[in-house]
């Protein structure tokens, strides 16, 4: 009935106790048959070995590939079409799970749980979670109340047509939530608590936060190019008008050449968005043409092995059969 994926790298500490909460709550909630699987990305500790103990299937990479590449093949090897995906750290309260399957019942696409608390609020990562989710909402034109959060249920047949889409990293979650949102997909969302971490992080705030907010731009160019051009218009006008300002203040004439600059190159950039915009339209045309099913069985990849040629397979370890 459902598959939960979860990427680990060196989570030997919190391992064993996140997959017995998961194994408890889905025995629980009825959440049967099921299955786990547990993406050891390369990790230098007893991550995959004690995961498999615990009675989950272990695929593992041969080095660290990556957050999203790590859930990709999870998802792509997974028995059953519904999917839950959380984090292998203990932050994510399992005990919430069945509310989301419940909640996807209604006739969402996907369910996301919204994270709140102490452990959840910080001084340095709110300003960078409200400019992201400000940017993700500004783009998809709609209020998303947790862009990135990591626990989250959807459809197998459904994610896999957007891989090609999705980030390999630790912004997976968010290129998802974008893509969903902006392909008219239904999106739900459920508060959760979220917990104190069991080891030490392995995200890297600054380094991250950039390579998130520079991949949701290049989403947006890609989803809804108008939309990013508009802003970056409306802020080169922004900076025209207070140009006009200054100038009248100072009498002084480069700020009032300034102005007109400003102006002409605000309208450049508005007509670059709608060039981009008819260049989508046109690319989106052609690739319905091209399949005579229709775009979304485009990337259907159901049948595809974990990997091509262009990367090293994921070994599997030999765990017991767990109880379904």
């Amino acid at each position: 009935m459902i598959s939960v994926v979860i990427p680990a790298f060196n989570e030997q500490d919190a391992i064993a106790k996140t997959l017995q909460r998961v194994q408890a709550t889905l025995e629980a909630a009825n959440l049967v048959p099921y299955e786990i699987i547990v993406v050891d990305d390369g990790s230098q500790d007893e991550t995959g070995i004690r995961a498999a103990a615990i009675g989950a299937r272990v695929l593992r990479h041969p080095h660290n590939a990556g957050y999203g590449h790590s859930l990709k093949d999870g998802i792509r090897n997974a028995r059953y079409d519904l999917i839950a995906i959380t984090d292998a750290d203990g932050t994510y309260p399992m005990e919430s799970l069945p509310a989301l399957v419940e909640r996807y019942r209604d006739g969402f696409d996907m369910v996301v749980g919204i994270r709140s608390g102490t452990h959840y609020e910080s001084l340095l990562k709110t300003p960078l979670r409200w400019i992201l989710r400000s940017l993700v909402e500004w783009t998809a034109s709609r209020p998303i109340p947790d862009v990135n959060s990591g626990l989250r249920v959807f459809r197998r047949s459904t994610v896999l047509g957007y891989f090609d889409h999705l980030c390999d990293t630790f912004s997976f979650t968010t290129s998802l939530t974008l893509a969903y949102t902006m392909t008219g997909r239904f999106v739900g969302y459920v508060p959760i608590d979220y917990k104190e971490r069991i080891g030490e992080s392995k995200v890297k705030l600054l380094r991250d936060s950039a390579r998130t907010i520079q991949y949701v731009l290049e989403a947006a160019i890609y989803y809804n190019p108008l939309r990013i051009f508009l802003l970056m218009s409306v802020l080169v006008i922004a900076a025209a008008i207070l140009s006009f300002l200054v100038a009248l203040a100072t009498h002084l004439g480069v700020f009032y050449f300034m102005g007109i600059g400003g102006m002409i190159a605000a309208l450049i950039i508005f007509s670059l968005g709608l060039l981009a915009a008819l260049l989508r339209q046109i690319m989106i045309k052609t690739s319905a043409e091209r399949q005579p099913y229709g775009p979304q069985l485009v990337n259907d990849r159901r049948e595809q092995p974990l990997h091509n040629g262009t990367s090293p397979p994921a070994a599997e370890f030999d765990p017991p059969r767990m109880r379904t």
